[in-house]
C-alpha cells in the first residue's frame, strides 16, 4: 500500500496520474492474490505463476512489482520505503530525531488502517510460516538501514559511526514491529496508529516498568 495520503499530509502533492493509480491497483491485487493462496495452501505449494494469474496479470508483470513470492506475501514495496524516507526529511529541521521518526511512523500506520483487514490477514500468514517471518525481518532490516541514513543526514553525521541514530531507529522499529503483532492479536479492534503510539510511549519513558505490571 502506498502512502500518498500520508505524504500529502506531510506536504507532498496528493495528485496521482492514472498510470500510478493503475500500478498501485496491480500491486494490491498481487498482494491479495499471494496472501490468499498462501493462506489456503502454504508458501511452498504456491508459485509465482499462480499468484500472477490470481491478479489477472502475467508472470513477467509480477516481477515488475516483486522480486520474489515472499515479497508479494509480506507486501514489500520499495516506493513506500522511499516515501517514508521523504516523510522523515520533511519533518521540521529543529525537531528531535525520535520525535520526527515517531511522527512519520504514526502517519504511515494511520494510512494502514484504510485496508486493515488485508493487513491483518497478511500478518497472520506471515506469522504462520518461519520462512516468511525471516523474510519479513530481512526487509525490516533494509528499512532500518535506510532510516538510519536519513536520520544521520538530519544530524549531519556519518550513518556508519552515528550510534545514536542507529539506536533510535532500531528501538523505534522494534516497538513498531511489536505494535503490529499486538494489534494483530487484538484482531484490529483498535486503530493501528493508536497501538503504535502506546508502544512508543513506553519507549519514550526509557523503558521504565509500568506501575501496573502485566500478568
Amino acid at each position: 500500500m502506498r502512502i500518498v495520503k500520508v505524504m500529502s499530509a506531510m506536504g507532498a502533492s496528493s495528485s496521482s496520474p492514472l498510470r500510478e493509480r493503475k500500478k498501485r491497483a496491480t500491486r494490491s491485487a498481487l498482494k491479495r492474490s499471494a496472501v490468499g493462496l498462501v493462506a489456503a495452501r502454504g508458501l511452498a505449494a504456491v508459485t509465482v505463476e499462480e499468484i500472477a494469474s490470481g491478479a489477472d496479470v502475467s508472470s513477467r508483470t509480477f516481477f515488475n512489482y516483486f522480486p520474489t513470492k515472499e515479497d508479494a506475501v509480506i507486501g514489500w514495496d520499495p516506493t513506500v520505503l522511499a516515501e517514508m524516507i521523504d516523510g522523515l526529511r520533511l519533518r521540521p529541521g529543529d525537531e528531535p530525531g525520535p520525535a520526527a521518526l515517531r511522527a512519520m511512523l504514526l502517519a504511515v500506520f494511520s494510512a494502514f488502517d484504510a485496508d486493515h483487514r488485508d493487513l491483518l490477514e497478511r500478518l497472520r500468514v506471515i506469522r504462520s510460516d518461519p520462512h516468511l517471518v525471516a523474510h519479513h525481518v530481512l526487509r525490516w532490516g533494509e528499512t532500518e538501514r535506510q532510516l538510519v541514513g536519513a536520520l544521520a543526514e538530519r544530524r549531519g553525521t556519518d550513518p556508519a559511526t552515528d550510534h545514536y541514530a542507529s539506536l533510535v531507529v532500531a528501538t523505534t522499529l522494534a516497538a513498531s514491529r511489536t505494535a503490529m503483532m499486538s494489534w494483530c492479536d487484538k484482531e484490529g479492534r483498535v486503530p493501528l496508529a493508536d497501538e503504535l503510539a502506546s508502544h512508543l510511549d513506553v519507549l519514550g519513558t526509557g523503558l521504565a516498568e509500568p506501575q501496573e505490571r502485566l500478568l
